[in-house]
C-alpha cells in the first residue's frame, strides 16, 4: 500500500515516453500493475501469468507443470518477452505469477522456467527493466540480485514502513544487490517530510513523491498516474534521474 505499482507504472511510463524499450514485470502475487500502466480490463485478463503457462513450460524443460522429477535446468527463454509480453502503451508488460519463493527449496519445471526467465532478463538484455515486487527480495537470490542496478524502496511516512524499509536494504544486501534508493511517497509536507528524513538510516532518499488526489482518482478510475499531477511528475522524473546516476 505504499505506492510501489503506482511508482513503478509512473516509472515505466515515463521512461517509455523518453523512447526506451521498457519491460515491465509484475511480480506481486496481487498483480495490478496492467492496470496501473492503464491497461484495458480486457488487457488486464488477457496477461497471462507465466507460472500458468502449462504448454510452454513443458515445450522448454520437458516436463509438466509442477513436476519435480527430470527436466531440463536451462530451458530456452530467450523469446518469452516477444512472445508473451503484452504491449500497454508503449510498455512491455509480463506477469510471473506465484510458483516459489526463492531460496524456499522448490524444484519444479515452473519454478525453474521462472528464475531462468528473470536472469536471461536481467543479464542479457539490454532494455529498461522495471521488477514490481512484494515487500520482500524473495523473486531474487543471490544469482540474479548481482544483475540489478538498483532496489527502489518505496517508504510512506510511517513507522512501520521504515522499519520494513531498514529490514529490506539489509536482506536486499546480504544477497548482492549493489545499489539502494529510497523513495518517500504520500508525503503531505515539510513534517512528513522531515519525520522519513531523520529516520530513513543508510538507505540514500532520492526523491520526495507528494500526495495526490489525481493520482489517487486515476487509480481509482483505472487510469496511468502518469501526466495526471505536474507536482508527482516532476517527484517521477526526480526519482529516474536519480537512479540513471545510480546505474551509471
Amino acid at each position: 500500500g505504499v505506492g510501489k505499482t503506482t511508482l513503478s507504472a509512473a516509472l515505466a511510463s515515463l521512461y517509455a515516453a523518453q523512447g526506451r524499450r521498457v519491460i515491465a514485470i509484475d511480480a506481486d502475487p496481487d498483480a495490478n500493475l496492467a492496470i496501473a500502466l492503464g491497461a484495458t480490463p480486457e488487457q488486464a485478463a488477457a496477461c497471462t501469468p507465466l507460472s500458468e503457462m502449462d504448454g510452454l513450460i513443458e515445450e522448454r524443460t520437458g516436463a509438466r507443470a509442477g513436476a519435480r522429477g527430470m527436466f531440463r535446468l536451462n530451458p530456452d527463454v530467450s523469446d518469452v518477452v516477444d512472445r508473451c509480453g503484452l504491449d500497454v502503451n508503449g510498455v512491455t508488460l509480463l506477469r510471473m505469477g506465484t510458483v516459489e519463493r526463492g531460496g524456499s527449496g522448490c524444484m519444479c519445471a515452473e519454478s525453474t522456467f521462472l528464475k531462468a526467465f528473470l536472469s536471461h532478463v536481467l543479464r542479457e538484455r539490454d532494455d529498461t527493466v522495471i521488477l514490481d515486487m512484494e515487500a520482500g527480495v524473495e523473486h531474487l537470490g543471490r544469482s540474479t540480485a548481482e544483475s540489478v542496478d538498483v532496489l527502489v524502496i518505496v517508504v510512506e511516512p510511517g513507522a512501520r514502513s521504515l522499519q520494513t524499509a531498514s529490514q529490506l536494504h539489509s536482506l536486499a544486501s546480504d544477497i548482492g544487490i549493489p545499489a539502494f534508493a529510497a523513495v518517500a511517497n504520500k508525503v503531505r509536507g515539510s513534517e512528513d517530510e522531515s519525520y522519513v528524513r531523520d529516520r530513513i538510516g543508510d538507505v540514500p532518499l532520492v526523491a520526495i513523491v507528494p500526495e495526490s488526489d489525481a493520482v489517487r482518482t486515476a487509480d481509482k478510475e483505472g487510469r496511468s498516474p502518469h501526466q495526471v499531477d505536474p507536482a508527482f511528475d516532476e517527484a517521477v522524473r526526480a526519482v529516474a534521474a536519480a537512479l540513471d546516476d545510480l546505474e551509471g
